[in-house]
């Protein structure tokens, strides 16, 4: 499996899958902090009241929501079509790389790859709040809470659209879902848990730390155990699909 991994790295460098990720996580940080620049926030940015930081995250959540569904679908979509393209799974079964492993180490490679990635982009949303004046003390454990949730569930969605794109091989399919489901994603925002709950991309607004009650920002606990019987569902299905791939004669 460690060679396979190496494998789909050399391939993520063929690709160019790096600039895609780094202007995804300028796009996040930016436009999560793009409202603290505004002179009626910036009045408020030290109001304990006003809770700065919740109000940032929540930003953070909503960004996040939209973009990661597009970057999962891209990242895993790209990463399989290459395969796709020549006689990729063929080659692979002939170094002993079953389709469903390919898959698999698809999926440790790029989860490899997510976490640097969102760990940066936390600190360059984190970042802009201080730079833009924010001088309260920030709520580290939610911080650092939701970026490991968000990095889980962009997880999922990679196993799920690497799936999808293995057994499509039109690649349009498995991105235009990701587009449905980064509308999906922000409109569960919007609506009742049970919606979100009920849809696999309402867990980016289920796993934020924050909430919006009435006209004012407050701290929540996520529902751990929803989010973790839907990263379980996910893991059984991708297993369970993939298995599946090694039966089928490519």
């Amino acid at each position: 499996m460690r060679r396979a991994i190496r494998l789909e790295f050399r391939k993520m460098r063929r690709l160019r899958a790096m600039p895609v990720i780094g202007i995804l996580i300028v796009a996040v940080a930016g436009l999560s902090g793009f409202s603290l620049f505004s002179g009626g926030t910036r009045a408020i940015l030290n109001d304990p009241g006003a809770m700065p930081w919740a109000g940032l995250m929540a930003t953070y959540s909503l960004m996040a929501a939209m973009t990661s569904p597009m970057l999962a679908a891209v990242l895993a979509s790209r990463q399989t079509d290459i395969e796709h393209s020549g006689t990729g799974w063929t080659l692979a079964s002939g170094a002993g790389y079953s389709p469903g492993a390919l898959c698999r180490a698809k999926l440790a490679a790029l989860s490899i790859v997510l976490v640097p990635t969102l760990m940066v982009q936390s600190l360059l949303v984190v970042g802009i709040g201080v730079v833009t004046g924010i001088r309260l003390p920030i709520e580290l454990g939610a911080w650092l809470g939701y970026t490991a949730l968000l990095f889980l569930v962009d997880v999922a969605f990679v196993a799920l659209h690497i799936w999808l794109a293995a057994v499509i091989e039109n690649q349009l399919v498995s991105v235009g879902i990701g587009m449905l489901g980064a509308f999906v994603g922000v409109f569960s925002f919007l609506t009742s848990d049970v919606f979100a709950r009920a849809t696999p991309w309402g867990y980016y607004a289920m796993v934020s730390f924050v909430q919006q009650r009435g006209d004012r920002i407050a701290y929540i606990t996520p529902p751990y155990a929803w989010i973790v019987g839907f990263l379980l569902l996910v893991a059984v299905a991708f297993a369970a699909g993939t298995s599946r791939l090694d039966r089928i004669e490519r």
